[in-house]
């Protein structure tokens, strides 16, 4: 490269600088070279599509201007990634690339365009932040509704089908269940269904790939775009956030759940446990969570299970048109498999499989044989501190807030020992661990609350009565 560009993509840089501010600079054109400056256009590269997309969107006129200040000649700027990657990215996945050029108006001043070189393929993620993998299958249309999942699905549809500009009726939408009872399903089919049109920008992320996106832009300096581009999003969907980890990922996810919140963008969340009961999540986004619509996905019943079975089976006959499965192989399959939808969907593959390669017909006592380990049996209820607390409070009429406070009054130690004696009997928590949920008490104070109630209740008998019936009122 000459001296000349060279001197002249400094002089660019400085106006750059002067003009957006020094934070503003560093975060977006600090890491961004000159190629190479040809005829009227001139060739500039950064290290990520993140940063070019970015750029593109919101600095184009910007960065042309301060070129033409340099270079009048010049009305086109050419942005690259400078990856080992671009290379060999299969064309279905490359990014559309986007020239900006100089257009002369009417009034005889100009303005700038930005003109697509190349087709991108529809795409139901955000580009420029990368969202998380979605199943094509995972859609409405394949969604079974039944009694447990009524409310979420209705919800999730309102979601999905909102326009830009609309009034969000609920913010966030928090849905929670156990593992397989469709979750996933219907945030996928969302952001399917939100990016169906082009109207709105939709991100579906796991907490995951928000802490790695987070921790990407920390080490790239650019965590400033990471933060401008998520809170352009119209409607950002997290899964699994009871995986969010980190005081700094936490922090910046309050600051962006709540920069979303209060520009009314939709943000729809689903997690295994309410807001309530997400213990490593800062007191501050639990109450946020709490603050929209909290629905719960509950277990299966047996007619919604024989409608996942059939539902399954008319997809593997789509591929497999000779594929049957009897009506009483169905009803004992969805009398069997109670656990989740996966092992619902494990069992059809299961027999479709065994019937192809071997050639047979699908009977009771094949399938019988053939999903015998996921029928399992019935799990005991997992009790929770927060349950325990709850339960204890309102036995005895006092608030949770007082058993984790520090008063010493007769009417609130009595239940914090006996809540602290539940939780160590009834749950596998550590002492520690029961004293830090307790107002980090010490575990040495546990220990006692639990002596004291054990040697209590070998002679009190009212007390022993009272924590029989909170055993049974958690169990329950």
């Amino acid at each position: 490269m000459e001296k000349s560009e060279q001197d002249r993509w400094s002089r660019v840089k400085g106006r750059l600088r002067s003009t957006v501010g020094e934070d503003v600079y560093t975060s977006w054109f600090a890491r961004m070279d000159l190629e190479g400056v040809q005829d009227e256009s001139v060739r500039l590269s950064v290290p990520t599509r993140f940063l070019k997309s970015w750029i593109q969107a919101h600095y184009a006129e910007r960065v042309l201007s301060c070129w033409q200040a340099e270079m009048p000649e010049v009305h086109r700027i050419d942005l690259t990634v400078r990856t080992a990657i671009r290379a060999v990215t299969p064309a279905k996945e490359a990014a559309p690339q986007v020239e900006t050029r100089q257009v002369p108006r009417s009034d005889g001043r100009t303005t700038v365009e930005l003109r697509s070189t190349a087709t991108a393929p529809v795409s139901a993620n955000h580009d420029a932040l990368g969202g998380s993998p979605l199943d094509p299958r995972l859609t409405f249309a394949s969604f079974v509704v039944g009694r447990s999942n009524t409310l979420a699905h209705a919800a999730a549809r309102q979601v999905a089908e909102g326009r830009r500009g609309d009034p969000v009726m609920f913010n966030p939408l928090y849905i929670h269940a156990g593992v397989g009872l469709g979750k996933t399903h219907l945030l996928q089919a969302v952001t399917w269904a939100g990016n169906a049109g082009s109207e709105r920008k939709v991100l579906y992320l796991t907490a995951e790939k928000f802490m790695y996106g987070f921790v990407a832009a920390l080490k790239t300096q650019t965590a400033l775009a990471f933060k401008e581009a998520l809170r352009g999003i119209d409607v950002l969907v997290i899964d699994d956030l009871q995986f969010l980890q980190g005081k700094s990922t936490q922090a910046e996810f309050c600051h962006t759940l709540n920069a979303l919140i209060d520009a009314g963008r939709q943000v729809v969340i689903a997690a295994d446990r309410p807001p309530s009961d997400l213990e490593s999540l800062d007191d501050r986004v639990r109450s946020r969570l709490a603050g929209g619509l909290v629905v719960e996905m509950a277990s299966l019943g047996e007619e919604l299970r024989l409608g996942i079975l059939k539902s399954r089976v008319a997809a593997a006959r789509t591929h497999h048109a000779s594929f049957d499965v009897p009506e009483p192989v169905l009803d004992y399959l969805a009398r069997a498999i109670t656990h989740n939808g996966r092992d619902l969907e494990g069992a059809i593959n299961r027999l479709l499989a065994h019937s192809k390669l071997n050639a047979q017909p699908v009977t009771l006592e094949m399938a019988e044989h053939e999903v015998r380990d996921l029928i399992r049996p019935q799990e005991p209820k997992r009790i929770k501190i927060e349950d325990i607390q709850r339960v204890v409070a309102r036995q005895y009429n006092v608030s949770r807030s007082d058993l984790l406070s520090s008063r010493r009054t007769a009417n609130v130690v009595r239940p914090r020992q006996v809540a602290m004696y539940l939780a160590k009997t009834l749950t596998l928590r550590s002492l520690p661990e029961i004293g830090r949920r307790f107002g980090g008490r010490d575990h040495t104070t546990v220990l006692h609350a639990v002596r004291k109630i054990e040697a209590l209740v070998a002679k009190d008998t009212a007390l022993s009565e009272e924590v029989e019936l909170l055993k049974r009122q958690l169990q329950e």
